[in-house]
């Protein structure tokens, strides 16, 4: 069974590889990218993991998609140097500069759309059979896109709402058993609700004790006043709406942003590597730890939220979520896991062909979300809103049409005006040259 994975170059595609091991039905692994230094240094790490699947590295995208099963999508249009005017355009017009959520969002995602399309036309042409799982971001808006050509063949994941639920099972004292778990919304920008065992929710128990509240990463970024005054567990990514002010100060303030660090880092170790192969798994071991702990750094300083938990830094991530997505398609045991996809009527009150972020069942018959309750007015308010972003982001980058980006650079609610918004389009449009060519 072969799996191919996009952006093949990637610093965390190592991650996969080895969550994949000796037992998973992969038994090939075709890595694609569209920088062949970047390629040759990720096959070197594999290289060195020992085990696995045979591997081998491809600049040419239907050599790499042909008889795939399933394509793992994790591409950065413009890499981390894309990144970096994402972050710094934002900030030059005083709000949020930050790659997924905001203005940085729907910059990332008007040049990306249509190289993802591309993608899955090539996809339906040489792989028609294979599931594409996309972990490229922003991953809602991407994985709505590329559905306009595969349906629901493509899934996106994240690792972010697994990861909330861990800490608050953690919390709690529970096993790492069965859950019923209540999250629902869109990719970066959802609540975790409930949290059942054995029938009994035990998020009010979670919700009442402050120690236990503590040791949430998230509740420290946000607050636990704020946690409890909502009645649910937000995403990380909730951070950015419910402290922008002090986000954007933060992040404004901090020596370099978060895509100029990564950018720095990961240069070094690309030209290391070339210069160096037989040190790959070490140096990209020593990097990786270094990048794990000083995510969303700046946050945490400003919310006073403390270091990362070390389970946090070491627990399983976006691989694992992937490689359960693939082993319950694949004919393993079905299980319920909270993924990206069409929302039908699993959400009340966003849109049939909106892609969402809720619990779904998985096994060999595909996919399907499961439904939700309904959400009080403040947080469907919040997902509609973003969600009309999305969509005209995406339209937009269809049709080449400026005033769709700017209504959606408009409408994004960390965006405080219209003027804002004319701003960041034109600066986008002059920094990044896939944007600049989208509105030609």
């Amino acid at each position: 069974m072969k799996l191919t994975v996009l952006g093949g170059g990637g610093f965390r595609v190592p991650l996969v590889y080895r969550a994949l091991g000796d037992t998973s039905p992969i038994s090939e692994v075709v890595l694609h990218d569209v920088e062949p230094q970047r390629l040759a240094a990720i096959r070197a790490v594999l290289e060195q993991c020992g085990g696995g699947p045979a591997v081998r590295a491809t600049t040419d995208l239907d050599d790499a998609l042909a008889g795939a099963r399933f394509v793992f999508s994790a591409i950065r249009v413009d890499g981390l140097e894309g990144r970096t005017v994402d972050e710094r355009v934002a900030l030059s017009c005083g709000v949020l500069g930050q790659e997924t959520t905001g203005p940085g969002g729907i910059a990332y995602g008007l040049r990306t759309v249509p190289v993802a399309l591309r993608v899955a036309e090539r996809v339906a042409a040489v792989a028609p059979d294979a599931w594409v799982i996309n972990f490229t971001n922003p991953a809602g808006m991407i994985t709505e896109a590329m559905q306009r050509v595969l349906g629901e063949r493509v899934v996106g994941i994240c690792d972010s709402p697994i990861g909330l639920v861990n800490r608050a099972a953690r919390a709690l004292g529970l096993d790492t058993g069965e859950r019923a778990v209540d999250y629902v919304g869109l990719n970066h920008l959802g609540w975790l609700r409930g949290l059942r065992v054995d029938g009994v929710d035990r998020l009010p128990d979670l919700l009442a004790d402050d120690a236990a509240l503590d040791s949430i990463e998230e509740v420290r970024l946000i607050g636990a006043d704020w946690v409890r005054a909502i009645g649910a567990l937000p995403n990380e990514y909730l951070y950015y709406f419910y402290r922008a002010r002090e986000a954007v100060a933060a992040i404004g303030a901090a020596g370099s942003t978060r895509g100029e660090y990564l950018l720095d880092q990961q240069e070094r170790f690309y030209a290391d590597t070339a210069a160096d192969p037989s040190g790959a798994l070490e140096r990209w071991t020593r990097v990786r730890a270094e990048r794990d702990a000083s995510y969303m750094a700046e946050s945490r300083e400003a919310s006073g939220a403390g270091e990362r938990a070390a389970e946090d830094v070491a627990g399983g991530g976006y691989q694992q979520v992937a490689l359960e997505l693939m082993a319950a398609l694949s004919g393993g045991e079905p299980r319920t896991m909270i993924l990206d996809v069409r929302n039908g009527t699993a959400v009340p009150g966003l849109p049939a062909d909106a892609v969402v972020e809720v619990p779904c069942l998985v096994g060999t018959h595909g996919v399907t979300p499961l439904a939700t309750s309904p959400l009080p007015g403040a947080m469907l308010g919040l997902l509609q809103q973003v969600k009309a972003v999305e969509q005209d982001a995406i339209e937009a980058a269809v049709t080449g049409s400026p005033t769709l980006a700017l209504r959606a650079f408009a409408q994004h609610p960390l965006v405080d005006s219209v003027g804002v918004a004319q701003e960041l389009l034109k600066g986008y449009r002059e920094r990044l040259p896939h944007v600049a060519a989208l509105f030609r």
